[in-house]
């Protein structure tokens, strides 16, 4: 088994089939921390750091973590939102990271981003119609009235109507407003769209209404997503496989099912024990992590997770281990998974 430069064996099983649309290897991004004088480079912000990953079309990858992660600068990255430090990414056989401006442009239309707060992603002084339009303006699709049916046809998709095209960001509830930032990522016609925490500023019953519009829009469509959440109830309800994250790591990645019916990483046990059951009369035993989370910009050595591991050894603290696969299609980095 080849160990890439990060400690990390690359999956190479259904996700990296013929039918993979993204593929993400070693992908590492640092934020620099400048000091003195003549501001230097004193220290790295190790946000993401040797993450690897792929996405089948048409299915629905759930990346999960505690806040700080690196969950949202993976998605960010991998759309070459964020300079990557390091590694590679390729859409469609297409190497992303080192793809020309020209080609980009190209990129852009089939890899979008729904955003976590849609307000703030939102230009509030222009009617949400014109906001929505902008993509296709920039890439010079269609004339004005094409592109105006175009919007109302996709306002119509996500369930609102061509009188919101007039309206203002302000005069939508949250809900709407995330409807909004679907319509805008939907109009290009893209094959993959991140959505980065789409529902998390949301109430539940929204909720519902927003996850259950993007399963009709990908079944419907045949969408491919990078779904970004720290909710485990909703990555459960809307994804296939499910990658967790633990400081810039990946440290379990496996099908939905498999992850919830046999989590095998402590970190990922100690996430499960968190959700809260629909049945009072039922008791799970919780698990308490001790201490926080360190610091990325100097993380610990050997597993990353050993500060905070009920099950953390000698060998942890001094031997980075393998994210390799425990058990067909189980991707586990840890020395004594089970």
């Amino acid at each position: 088994m080849t160990v890439s430069p990060a400690n990390t064996a690359q999956p190479t099983t259904a996700a990296a089939a013929s039918d993979t649309l993204l593929e993400v290897r070693d992908l590492k991004k640092y934020f620099p921390i400048k000091g003195g004088i003549l501001r230097r480079t004193v220290a790295n912000v190790k946000a993401i750091d040797g993450v690897s990953f792929g996405i089948k079309r048409g299915e629905t990858l759930g990346l999960v973590g505690e806040s700080g992660c690196g969950k949202t600068t993976t998605g960010r990255t991998v759309l070459r939102l964020e300079t990557a430090s390091a590694g590679k990414v390729t859409f469609e056989g297409q190497d992303v990271l080192r793809a020309s401006r020209g080609q980009m442009r190209q990129l852009r239309r089939d890899m979008q981003i729904v955003f976590q707060d849609p307000y703030a992603s939102l230009n509030p002084r222009i009617p949400v119609g014109d906001s929505i339009a902008e993509g296709l303006q920039i890439h010079g699709i269609g004339n004005e009235k094409e592109r105006r049916d175009r919007v109302v046809a996709v306002l119509e998709r996500v369930g609102m109507n061509a009188s919101h095209m007039r309206r203002f960001p302000h005069e939508f509830s949250g809900g709407q407003r995330q409807r909004v930032g679907i319509a805008r990522a939907l109009v290009m016609e893209p094959k993959l769209i991140v959505c980065d925490e789409p529902v998390s500023a949301l109430d539940v019953s929204i909720q519902a209404q927003v996850l259950n519009l993007l399963k009709d829009l990908q079944q419907d469509l045949g969408l491919t997503y990078l779904f970004i959440a720290h909710n485990l109830s909703v990555v459960e309800h809307i994804s296939n496989r499910v990658g967790v994250m633990y400081l810039g790591r990946m440290v379990e990645l496996t099908s939905r099912d498999e992850l919830f019916q046999h989590p095998m990483h402590p970190y990922t046990k100690a996430l499960m024990s968190a959700i809260p059951l629909p049945d009072p009369t039922i008791r799970r035993e919780r698990i308490l992590l001790q201490g926080d989370v360190p610091s990325p910009v100097n993380p610990p050595s050997g597993c990353r997770f050993h500060p905070r591991c009920w099950m953390a050894q000698d060998i942890c603290k001094q031997e980075d281990p393998v994210f390799e696969e425990k058990v067909p299609d189980h991707w586990v980095a840890c020395h004594f998974a089970q």
